[in-house]
């Protein structure tokens, strides 16, 4: 398939297989005892994670604006951990205890990704897509609690980085995914990413009583 027509398709695959998951947020806006800070917590830990794996990422990618693409996500996901440790601390949290979790699945099955358009397709293609999209559920929960700075942080800062990120990787994979066997790797990776994804955000939601977390 001709990589721009792939590219379309893939967004519309992607969509239809990220609709159950992004639906359970709104879903669960009106209940559970789930507070921003807690939350903010999370969206912490996947924050350090995802700069991670993105400067994993950067040292052996051998294509200079893929390598580059990784790079800058790489420096803006760092930049969204301060922003929300900078948040947490103004709620009381002491940031400096802060302890990163052990590796999810997730993100042991991203960084088990070698060929670059797998990694496209894994992390700025999908990852930021489901980012983007808990988000908007995130700052509908804020806003519902009447947490208006929370809510204007990842409205002003955060969110148009993950747009940014998602629209970065479609551009890469019409430039990159140009064979039938790179375009099915990337649909696989798409695929396994969503479901991956939904089954670790399935098990946090009934931990916090919420699936208006933060993060993926």
């Amino acid at each position: 398939m001709e990589t721009t027509s792939f590219v379309r398709d893939l967004e519309r695959f992607k969509a239809e297989r990220l609709s159950p998951l992004l639906a359970a947020g709104p879903m669960s806006l009106g209940g559970g005892p789930a507070d921003a800070r807690r939350m903010l917590e999370i969206a912490l830990a996947n924050e350090i994670n995802v700069s991670e794996l993105a400067a994993a990422w950067t040292p052996d990618t051998p294509e200079i604006d893929v390598k580059l693409a990784f790079a800058r996500q790489a420096g803006d996901e760092a930049s969204h951990f301060q922003l929300v440790a900078d948040r947490l601390a103004a709620l009381g949290f002491e940031v400096a205890a802060f302890e990163q979790p052990a590796e999810s699945p997730l993100f042991r099955y991203l960084k088990g990704l070698s060929s670059t358009v797998e990694r496209i397709a894994g992390g700025l293609f999908t990852l930021e897509s489901i980012a983007y999209g808990v988000n908007e559920s995130f700052i509908a929960f804020c806003e519902a609690r009447a947490d208006a700075e929370t809510a204007r942080i990842y409205r002003a800062y955060i969110q148009p980085d993950e747009r940014a990120h998602q629209e970065l990787g479609g551009k890469l994979l019409a430039k990159y995914a140009d064979t039938p066997e790179r375009q099915r790797a990337a649909r696989e990776v798409v695929a396994k990413v969503i479901e991956i994804a939904a089954s670790g955000r399935a098990q946090a939601a009934q931990r916090l009583g919420t699936a208006c977390f933060p993060g993926c």
